[in-house]
């Protein structure tokens, strides 16, 4: 099966190629990347836009929600992710209560993550609600991706990881959110949980591309967890993912292999090993003729084994 061409890697993925891949109908592909080697694999990959999700907290950290991940820690991984991309467009979102607490507060951490983190953009949740929030901070200059449908960091109001829009009112309220996101001035929305004909309909009646998460293909583009898509979960898979490799089991067995070798003693092996001169060796252990006794009674050598 051939694969389609990656993007040109010519110069660095900003908004505007994003707005200009949508504008001719190209499919745009996100993952999630939370480190730098992980970074530097998916930029080399010409995924053009890559999410320092704050799903960090859940699939990196061990924490059960998203709520608990920081600015602190949000900042540590973005900085990673950009140092590892050269191509990619960095988006990081930001952290549950660092925005919409009050327009300084959203403005100052937005700017953070891209003065320090070296992000090209943010995200953050919230539609009608979050549409003020987003007019602050794109007025300052800050590209700025919205996410509506299942907002994990409000998941105790939503009672749960539940698809969202099924009845008529929810519909027609995620609707006005993705209206209202983008009146704000956000480049790009993600649908999460959202049923394909509604997230559909949304992304006909918007301008910026709609980002994909278990809402169908009817979206302007797909975004994914890379654990999920890269199988390191052995005990869950959401229903809207994939895995394209089982590296759990890989890497698994790569382990019990290691420590087997452990155990044996075959590791590590001669090409594994580096030797010195022995000459050397002998001179740093005081076993040449100067380090004889009678040699050091005269005052030669090194009385290297007395020391020890």
């Amino acid at each position: 099966m051939s694969q389609p061409p990656s993007p040109r890697r010519s110069a660095r993925v900003t908004t505007a190629t994003i707005a200009r891949m949508h504008a001719d109908g190209e499919r745009i592909a996100m993952l999630t990347a939370y480190d730098y080697p992980t970074a530097r694999i998916l930029d080399e990959a010409g995924i053009p836009m890559l999410l320092v999700g704050d799903s960090l907290g859940q699939v990196m950290l061990g924490y059960d929600s998203t709520v608990r991940v920081t600015m602190a820690e949000m900042l540590h991984h973005t900085k990673a992710v950009s140092r590892g991309t050269e191509h990619a467009l960095v988006v990081a979102d930001m952290p549950f209560l660092s925005y919409g607490v009050s327009s300084e507060a959203s403005l100052e951490n937005a700017g953070q993550l891209l003065r320090e983190g070296g992000a090209g953009a943010v995200k953050l949740e919230g539609g009608e609600r979050s549409a003020r929030t987003i007019e602050t901070i794109v007025r300052a200059g800050i590209p700025v991706m919205g996410h509506i449908g299942l907002t994990p960091q409000s998941i105790h109001q939503l009672g749960g990881h539940r698809v969202q829009g099924r009845t008529r009112e929810a519909a027609r309220q995620l609707l006005s959110d993705a209206l209202a996101v983008q009146q704000a001035g956000a480049f790009a929305v993600v649908l999460e949980l959202v049923p394909q004909q509604l997230a559909a309909a949304v992304t006909e009646r918007l301008r910026v591309p709609t980002i994909g998460i278990g809402a169908g293909a009817g979206c302007s583009g797909q975004v994914q967890v890379i654990t999920d898509v890269l199988g390191m979960n052995a005990d869950f898979t959401p229903k809207h993912a994939r895995h394209y490799v089982e590296l759990h089991d890989v890497i698994k067995a790569a382990a019990e292999a290691w420590r087997a070798d452990v155990v044996a003693g075959a590791f590590p092996g001669s090409e594994q090993t580096v030797d010195m001169d022995e000459a050397v060796l002998d001179e740093v252990l005081g076993r040449t003729e100067l380090d004889r006794p009678e040699r050091m009674e005269q005052g030669a050598g090194i009385p290297l084994d007395r020391d020890l």
